[in-house]
């Protein structure tokens, strides 16, 4: 008898688990963000103001927005939005992100940037933002989410469906330890990590394994310029995303 409890027991939890853990992972991980990015990290906000800093020259597609200066952006993943600070005068955004708990924390931050014309948080999967028009966008944003979408093909695709001819894809993302000689212990924990699901567990499906730019480079872009680098990270438990990818493709 004792051991049909038990294996009741086991399968209510295994059923529990798997019925409610989804949400509170998305909970969790939206908490733990907001937290996160509330601390000042110098080094890497001055790192993306460089990313971004060609951004104020980008034209519009749209003879409406020239008459004002502004552009349309299309920022994916936009979690708690923290890149509002990298975002020209005027703009527009329009924002996707598949983890409805960041909405408080994405709403309180864009109060504090009235000059950014930014739209609710269209609660999606970037592999299915079919509702995002095709050729409308001028820009589109990413930062550090490629790592965890399940298809990166075919969220790149999508990317260059929206994008008005012309239109730009900038990215930030990190990848899979590159240099091997000097960091080859990063590279095994790495692999260690994500192939044991450790990783993707803690962090929302994040994996540590990726290198997108190759993906990147094939999708059809008219144009791509990527570096490979390591962001001036300083915290200890990031070390692991160190190594970095940044850069812009054209359309």
């Amino acid at each position: 008898m004792s051991y049909l409890v038990t294996a009741l027991c086991v399968v209510v939890v295994i059923w529990v688990l798997k019925k409610f853990w989804p949400d509170l992972r998305h909970r969790y991980f939206a908490s733990f963000m907001n937290y996160f990015t509330q601390h000042s990290h110098a080094k890497v906000e001055e790192m993306k103001k460089d990313v971004f800093s060609k951004l104020s020259t980008v034209v519009s597609h749209d003879p409406e927005l020239r008459k004002h200066n502004a552009i349309k952006i299309l920022e994916i993943g936009v979690g708690t939005g923290t890149n509002f600070a990298y975002y020209p005068e005027g703009a527009r955004l329009v924002v996707v992100d598949p983890n409805p708990h960041f909405k408080a924390y994405y709403d309180n931050n864009r109060k504090k940037f009235p000059n950014i014309r930014s739209e609710e948080i269209i609660v999606s999967t970037a592999e299915n933002m079919d509702m995002v028009a095709d050729n409308s966008i001028d820009v589109v944003v990413s930062t550090l989410v490629l790592c965890s979408v399940e298809n990166i093909k075919k969220v790149i695709q999508q990317i260059l469906r929206v994008l008005a001819p012309g239109g730009k894809y900038y990215f930030y993302e990190h990848i899979k330890e590159f240099d091997t000689e000097r960091h080859s212990t990063r590279q095994k924990i790495q692999v260690f990590l994500s192939s044991t699901g450790i990783w993707p567990f803690i962090f929302d499906g994040c994996y540590l394994t990726r290198d997108m730019l190759e993906a990147i480079q094939q999708a059809g872009f008219s144009k791509v310029q990527a570096l490979r680098f390591h962001s001036p990270i300083d915290n200890f438990v990031f070390q692991m995303v160190k190594p970095s990818l940044k850069g812009v493709a054209e359309k």
